[in-house]
């Protein structure tokens, strides 16, 4: 029998099991014993001493393109994740027609990675995606911003037949396989959109099986205006919820990570299936136009250039960002000390803060000046106060997700490192979750949430997609400044039953495969890939 039996190590199901000390046998891509008698005519690896693991879910991605690129991209392989669930905060590379392309090409470029932004159906860019064998598994979100954008532009008022072209396009987008829409309701076009609008894209969603997730309107002094708009779109729709990187952000709403989970909560108790993702870290990550109020955007790039090179529309801009809450930006929850520029079109701005840039001169009028010079320009930003990060981890209702960008350049460090960071620093040294914990979230809890199934836990049936890592040394190095350090503790990592990490190295194969949502209307069963 050709498969692999992983020996001797400390098991742990995914599920929240303690672990315990026994040999995994995996063949035909599953896992066909845990303990017992194996097969015979297995390889053998010893992994003694280390933990075995289901491979990790990483519930909020955007890593949309870069797997089309022609080297293989290992780096999510490499920090344990087998599945990569992308397309989040509204922000998807389909469905695009020629007019919507062109504009998510100056406004998303830096989510692309290098990929060009071509026009494309949701059915065309899955297919690209399959063929082009990505380095570990995907599943797909359609984006609301996306569908927006291509039936309606940057017009902040829905044109006549926008909202049904919407509809049809999600409708194609879930029988292509999508596994749940997305919104992110501080980015243009999306942040336009009133609540009956997301209800109405939702319920598409829930009739194909599929889930909503969200970027709220809010993460800050109106989180939880936000998070009921939320649990009203999902109660409405019938989707299950997914509150997107669940934060507390900005000092008006540092220590309302409480709220936020009794919420969570409630709306379980209510009747909605909710639940939220978080990256272990006290800084995000998007783009510089984020600080801004969304009308900054409107009628389009040209437009947006012009106001920000207008000292009456930038002074407006400013008095409605420093009023913060809803539409307002992220300006008014940060400082240019704590804004690190990691992407922009003059190399002279990367790896300074904006109050480095600006010198002497006035922060806002140098960010004006950046974003019109660059409308995709990205940032790092500090937010969060550690405090409210533990309280949202230790909640059994949030998984992890990323959030990671395209991996080159000045990117957060969570895109090369976000859970051996989550293993190492708040598990082994800190204590903020156990083992069995942890892992629970890294795995079996976001293949629940975004169906995925047979995958996020290590039983016997289950798909071999294993992690194998060291508990001793399980980490990552990267820091704002130094973000793409190798992790440590990483040291194998089985793709359907694929060993494609063997002593911490990626082997070189592409093994992934795009998973269906359960509105799939091809071939084979939904969650099965190619």
């Amino acid at each position: 029998m050709t498969g692999l039996l992983l020996e001797g190590g400390t098991v742990y199901d995914g599920l929240g099991n303690p672990g315990r000390v026994a040999d995994v046998a995996v063949a035909g891509g599953r896992v066909v014993a845990v303990g017992g008698d194996p097969p015979a005519g297995l390889r053998r690896i010893d992994c003694s001493g280390l933990a075995v693991a289901p491979g990790f879910v990483d519930t909020h991605a955007h890593s949309d393109l870069v797997h089309l690129l022609d080297q293989p991209q290992p780096f999510k392989l490499l920090q344990g994740v087998t599945t990569e669930v992308v397309g989040n905060c509204g922000l998807t590379f389909a469905p695009l027609d020629a007019g919507s392309a062109e504009v998510a090409a100056t406004l998303w470029s830096s989510l692309a990675g290098g990929v060009p932004i071509e026009p494309a159906g949701f059915a065309e860019l899955a297919g690209r995606l399959e063929r082009a064998v990505p380095a570990n598994n995907l599943a797909l979100l359609v984006g609301h911003n996306t569908l927006r954008l291509t039936a309606n532009g940057l017009e902040e008022r829905l044109r006549p037949g926008a909202a049904a072209r919407m509809a049809a396009l999600a409708a194609e987008a879930f029988e292509a396989g999508a596994v749940g829409l997305s919104s992110g309701l501080i980015y243009v076009p999306g942040s336009y959109a009133g609540t009956d609008e997301l209800v109405a894209l939702a319920r598409v969603a829930a009739a194909y099986g599929g889930i909503y997730a969200t970027h709220m309107r809010d993460e800050g002094a109106e989180l939880e205006e936000a998070l009921e708009e939320a649990v009203a779109i999902a109660r409405a729709s019938g989707a299950r919820l997914q509150v997107s990187h669940c934060k507390a952000s900005g000092p008006a709403a540092h220590g309302k990570a409480g709220r936020l989970l009794e919420r969570l909560a409630a709306a379980r108790l209510e009747g909605v299936d909710a639940g939220g993702d978080q990256y272990p870290y006290d800084a995000g990550a998007t783009v510089l136009s984020a600080l801004l109020p969304p009308a900054v955007a409107a009628g389009g790039t040209e437009a947006m250039r012009a106001r920000l090179r207008d000292p009456a529309a930038r002074a407006a801009l400013r008095a409605q960002a420093e009023r913060g809450g809803a539409g307002n930006g992220s300006w008014a929850e940060t400082d240019p000390a704590g804004v690190l520029l990691t992407g922009h079109r003059d190399p002279a701005a990367v790896g300074r803060t904006l109050a480095e840039v600006a010198g002497g001169r006035d922060p806002w009028d140098t960010l004006c000046e950046l974003l019109a010079d660059d409308p995709a320009a990205a940032i790092v930003l500090r937010l969060m106060r550690e405090d409210d990060v533990r309280a949202i981890m230790a909640s059994p209702l949030v998984g992890v997700g990323s959030d990671n960008g395209p991996p080159s350049g000045l990117e957060h460090p969570r895109t090369w490192g976000c859970f051996p960071r989550l293993l190492g620093r708040y598990v082994r040294e800190e204590g903020v979750l156990t083992w069995e914990q942890a892992l629970r979230k890294a795995s079996w809890l976001g293949a629940r949430q975004f169906r995925l199934d047979g995958r996020g836990l290590l039983v016997e049936g289950a798909v071999a997609d294993l992690c194998v890592f060291d508990p001793a040394t399980v980490g990552h190095g990267g820091t704002y400044l130094d973000p793409d350090v190798p992790v440590t503790g990483i040291e194998h990592v089985v793709l359907g039953g694929d060993p494609v990490v063997e002593h911490g190295r990626f082997a070189g194969r592409r093994a992934g495969r795009v998973l269906r949502g359960p509105g799939w209307r091809g071939p084979g069963p939904a969650g099965a890939g190619r």
